[in-house]
């Protein structure tokens, strides 16, 4: 099975317009464009009947103690854990595009709506929370719940490069076995029984102004 994008080659860094974070002319962190990329798949197992994409940074801080302060980097060295930016389950296995934009262009205060993705080029399907979620969680103007794709913006300060990693797994069922609100973690334990297949593309992202001069 193979995925790729025509937004940007496999493991190069993203270009702004498909991150939700950017650095403004005067070097402050604020939102970008959020625009969902192109994706496409092929080389499909038989007996694939439907897929799951994932999209997740493993390069997230464990610890918010240094994130996003000015006189300070979050430490390299520092533990990290997974942040999922995209989940959708249930794409008919007859879809093999999604297409540049489709499932976002901007990033949505409190959220986009699901789960029901309510798009004709993949119809039945339905989007988890992102971790914007409960990045959101504590602050009153930013809370909800938030689906779809929202994608990279990692601190500003952090000394280590994100990497992104978007997956497509061919699955064996039609349906995944996750009801009403769901995560990434919930979803990678409910279809791993039934992956016959996965593809990945990946890039890179940083806000930091010294990885990005050097």
């Amino acid at each position: 099975m193979k995925l790729w994008s025509d937004s940007w080659i496999n493991g190069e860094r993203i270009p702004t317009r498909y991150a939700a974070g950017t650095l403004d002319a005067g070097g402050s962190p604020t939102f970008s464009d959020n625009v969902s990329p192109h994706l496409a798949w092929s080389d499909v197992p038989a007996g694939t009947r439907s897929f799951v994409l994932i999209c997740h940074d493993f390069d997230v801080p464990s610890r918010g103690d240094d994130v996003n302060q000015p006189d300070r980097e979050v430490p390299a060295d520092l533990p990290r854990v997974d942040f999922f930016h995209w989940v959708m389950v249930d794409i008919a296995a007859d879809v093999s595009v999604l297409a540049e934009g489709e499932f976002s262009r901007g990033f949505t205060t409190r959220g986009k709506r699901g789960p029901a993705v309510d798009k004709p080029s993949v119809p039945g399907a339905r989007h988890g929370l992102n971790d914007y979620t409960g990045w959101f969680a504590g602050n009153a103007e930013m809370s909800g719940d938030y689906y779809g794709y929202d994608g990279p913006f990692p601190p500003f300060n952090d000394s280590l490069v994100h990497h992104y990693v978007f997956t497509v797994y061919a699955l064996s069922v039609d349906r995944a076995a996750v009801e009403g609100t769901f995560t990434g973690p919930q979803v990678r334990e409910a279809i791993y029984p039934h992956v016959l297949a996965e593809a990945t593309h990946s890039g890179t992202y940083t806000l930091n102004k010294r990885l990005i001069a050097g």
